[in-house]
């Protein structure tokens, strides 16, 4: 059989509705919407933790984080995972990791040294824009080494003391702060921002292995903050003209001059939007090149992100606990001309685990036992999909915050932490999650079934180790 090629196009850091087709009427995503049109949208896609290392990793291996032993920021994942690309490798696959991986701590290594290879046979990180010696500054230097000094959105403050300690001197521009709460153009030019050198490089990818077949994770970074895109994308938007999160009436009067004000809140979104259509732009530009190839009728593209973004609700930015919708909730479209229907819908609760075992069925790849989500296969066909139906996010956060795990189930989401403390919101009265009702009589029951279900996936999802031989 001729397996179908896979191309992952991963954004950073992206919610559920920063899309047309989910809804937003004020975002311009008309590419991403058409390849919603044909393809299956599923909605309701829920990350398995709220920040990026490792929900990255969880989505590539098909495991939760807890199960790996990477449930929280700055754990080198292990060379040795069971990746993707490793269970490809031996169907013929090709594969290639084109931008934004993050399976390492990027603020205090050299990014001259070769990258562990995770399964790709062709890598080229850059975790952040323009921060450190990797291909995207290299790819920058061979075209136009005058834009260098514009190429940077900033320095994590823990690079610049890494950088102190280790007397490393990069030569390059930074911008002094790295995170302002305002939408702010592209100091370099539009065809060489880091979503640029992504497409352009995940382009050439699918040229060079047209015959296939090949596996791409195309690893954009935006719409991370801070909210920095090309004139022309925030061309395309009025900030005097976009919606403002609600807020409760005591949370509201916290608001000022200075602190998430109105202005404040319209600028952020609308550097957040302009950034996500830069990178609808340049999908659009790689979807045109499967066209133009002669391969897209064979080739699986899934379109999804790591986590959300509050983007100012419950007066906050970023990501993490306790899991909001607007924080765990993420894009989820997935188009297989080949082999799956176009124009589909899926409202039930899916995780992001479930991508690697759908890919594995759609190749004809046994699944192995260690995977711990469910094929989406059936839905992508129209057929009734297999699913547990609710979702588990998880983190360890830095302490002395204790570990914790939310349970997502249809209208209602459940927060349970280390030290027995418990949250329910009733997502169907309250959607964005701003009163805990768990103590409330009338919510005994459905507070004790949900406290049984997450009970129950937890003893679901154990993987003890294969049994070599009877005793």
């Amino acid at each position: 059989m001729q397996r179908p090629n896979i191309l992952i196009l991963y954004t950073d850091q992206q919610r559920w509705d920063a899309l047309g087709v989910n809804g937003n009427s004020e975002i311009r995503t008309p590419h991403l919407d058409r390849l919603a049109a044909t393809g299956v949208n599923f909605d309701h896609c829920f990350v398995q933790n709220p920040v990026c290392m490792p929900s990255r990793v969880s989505f590539l291996t098909g495991q939760y984080p807890s199960t790996l032993g990477l449930s929280h920021m700055g754990v080198p994942v292990p060379e040795d995972a069971p990746t993707l690309p490793r269970l490809l490798r031996n169907y013929g696959y090709c594969s290639g990791q084109i931008g934004k991986l993050h399976f390492l701590s990027h603020a205090n290594r050299d990014h001259r040294e070769p990258h562990p290879d995770y399964g790709f046979d062709h890598l080229e990180i850059s975790d952040e824009p323009g921060s450190y010696h990797d291909a995207y500054r290299a790819w920058v230097a061979a075209q136009a080494p005058e834009q260098l000094d514009h190429i940077s959105l900033g320095e994590a403050p823990s690079s610049i003391e890494w950088k102190r300690i280790m007397n490393v001197r990069d030569g390059i521009a930074h911008p002094e702060e790295r995170f302002v709460k305002q939408a702010l153009a592209s100091r370099c030019r539009s065809d060489l921002t880091h979503t640029a050198f992504v497409a352009e490089q995940t382009m050439e990818f699918l040229t060079r292995h047209k015959d296939g077949p090949f596996l791409c994770v195309a690893g954009f970074y935006s719409p991370h903050d801070p909210w920095v895109a090309p004139q022309e994308f925030l061309d395309l938007y009025d900030p005097a003209a976009l919606t403002l999160p609600p807020f409760p009436p005591a949370l509201d009067a916290r608001r000022g001059p200075r602190h998430f004000s109105d202005d404040e809140l319209r600028s952020a979104r609308h550097g957040y939007y302009a950034m996500v259509s830069e990178v609808d732009h340049h999908v659009g530009r790689i979807l045109d090149r499967l066209d133009g190839l002669g391969i897209a009728d064979n080739t699986i593209v899934v379109f999804t992100s790591d986590h959300g973004e509050w983007l100012g609700e419950h007066l906050r930015y970023g990501k993490g606990y306790p899991g909001h919708d607007a924080a765990s909730r993420v894009p989820l479209l997935m188009r297989w001309p080949g082999g799956a229907r176009a124009g589909g819908h899926c409202s039930r609760i899916v995780e992001a685990l479930d991508v690697v075992p759908t890919l594995l069925e759609a190749a004809a790849i046994q699944r192995p036992d260690a995977l711990q989500g469910s094929s989406l296969l059936a839905d992508l066909r129209g057929e009734e999909g297999a699913g547990p139906g609710c979702a588990i996010t998880e983190m360890t956060p830095t302490k002395p915050q204790p570990n914790w795990k939310t349970l997502r189930v249809e209208g209602l989401r459940y927060v349970v932490d280390a030290s027995g403390a418990e949250a329910l919101f009733d997502l169907e009265r309250d959607p964005l999650a701003y009163e805990d009702v768990a103590g409330e009589s009338e919510y005994a029951d459905r507070l004790q079934a949900v406290r049984k279900r997450l009970l129950e996936r937890l003893l679901e999802r154990e993987r003890p180790l294969p049994r070599q031989w009877t005793y």
